[in-house]
């Protein structure tokens, strides 16, 4: 089992939700730290690359498809942690753009065991 962390504004992004939708997030995330890995490897993983103009190589999603939601991650592989990066509506582009976002402000960080649990 993987550890599942949290960048400060993705913890922001859950407190967002309504408490329903909340344990229903927390309920894949959890199921996905059992194999976060691409899905060519086996794992849950749907791989994202070039999204709408944001170049999101080495991140990874979950769908949500009842509920309209998005979980961006990224992996630590060496450390067994997936960093969780965004946990938006699926409004087209807005977790894309703020997965880049994000990106661009903990740059390399964004794929190190840098951040804290939930």
């Amino acid at each position: 089992m993987w550890q599942d962390k949290y960048l400060k504004e993705a913890l922001k992004d859950l407190d967002k939700l309504d408490k329903e939708f909340r344990e229903f997030v927390l309920a894949g995330i959890k199921k996905v730290t059992q194999n976060p890995l691409p899905q060519s490897e086996g794992g849950y993983g749907k791989p994202l690359g070039n999204m709408k103009g944001n170049n999101l190589t080495g991140f990874f999603k979950i769908k949500y498809r009842g509920i309209g939601i998005r979980v961006v991650y990224t992996l630590v592989r060496d450390k067994k942690v997936m960093n969780i990066v965004v946990i938006s509506k699926r409004d087209e582009n807005h977790c894309y753009e703020a997965a880049d976002k994000r990106k661009k402000k903990y740059k390399e960080n964004i794929f190190k065991d840098v951040f804290k649990g939930r």
